[in-house]
């Protein structure tokens, strides 16, 4: 068919979004049938969207809603708690929509190049490529909020940055919305030079769940300065919790006696 198509045509096709072939922006999605199947935007009757074409993100427990009260109110904010209730993808969400809403001119984003207890060597490739493994999940939840063409513009202009725990020190971070990812990975000294990092204007939430970290025991310091920033009125501490869980309830439940 396309054989047959003037180039005219299909330029016109292209830029008018009929034919999408050639625009690497768009994400092609597969069609999913929902037989039965559980998802935290709705169940199979309600016939759930796609999460990327949801603009307001609503809590969807009460922890959650403790969360995003939290990022709205404080200028840090720990949140703990385990897999699935939706820690990173909240603070990402919140960090997008202050970009976009111009309260803070950049998103910073870090967590620990750590792995999760096993090593897969040497990797090839420069320095992106080496850490790429380790940031595909802060890259997931950034295109769930934005396009990947609004994402790359963005990252080529500085206005998202992606940065391992090592490449912080000696920085000050004004006028920005800093997310830092998988805390529980991080020594108290990696903790307390990262907290240091905020600046003027400035949003930093961190992440993590003391009970999954992949150091060895008694080297995270997340737990600690959680505990110690506890009674401090000007930060949040928000420990989410089982209930909080937002993948399948399957994960609730194996979470409960693992």
């Amino acid at each position: 068919m396309e054989a047959l198509m003037t180039k005219r045509a299909l330029k016109r096709m292209v830029r008018e979004g009929a034919d999408d072939r050639y625009d690497d922006a768009k994400v092609r999605r597969l069609p999913v049938e929902h037989r039965g199947g559980w998802s935290p935007l709705g169940d199979a009757d309600n016939a759930p969207r796609d999460q990327s074409y949801i603009k307001t993100i609503k809590p969807k427990s009460p922890g959650q809603a403790q969360l995003m009260e939290a990022m709205d109110a404080k200028n840090l904010v720990l949140a703990l708690g385990p897999a699935g209730t939706g820690k990173t993808y909240l603070a990402i969400a919140k960090a997008v929509e202050a970009l976009e809403a111009g309260r803070v001119n950049r998103i910073v984003l870090s967590r620990p190049a750590v792995e999760a207890g096993e090593s897969i060597g040497y990797l090839p490739g420069d320095m992106e490529d080496k850490l790429a493994p380790y940031l595909r999940p802060l890259y997931d939840a950034l295109t769930d909020r934005l396009s990947v063409k609004r994402m790359r513009a963005l990252m080529a202009e500085g206005a998202i940055e992606i940065a391992p725990v090592g490449f912080m020190r000696g920085r000050t971070l004004n006028n920005a919305f800093v997310v830092i990812d998988e805390a529980q990975n991080c020594t108290y000294m990696q903790l307390k030079m990262l907290l240091t990092r905020l600046g003027w204007h400035s949003t930093m939430v961190v992440t993590g769940d003391p009970n999954q970290s992949d150091l060895l025991p008694g080297i995270s310091g997340l737990g600690d300065v959680a505990d110690r920033f506890e009674a401090m009125a000007n930060i949040a501490v928000v420990r989410l919790e089982d209930r909080d869980i937002v993948r399948h309830p399957l994960v609730a439940e194996m979470l409960g006696v693992l």
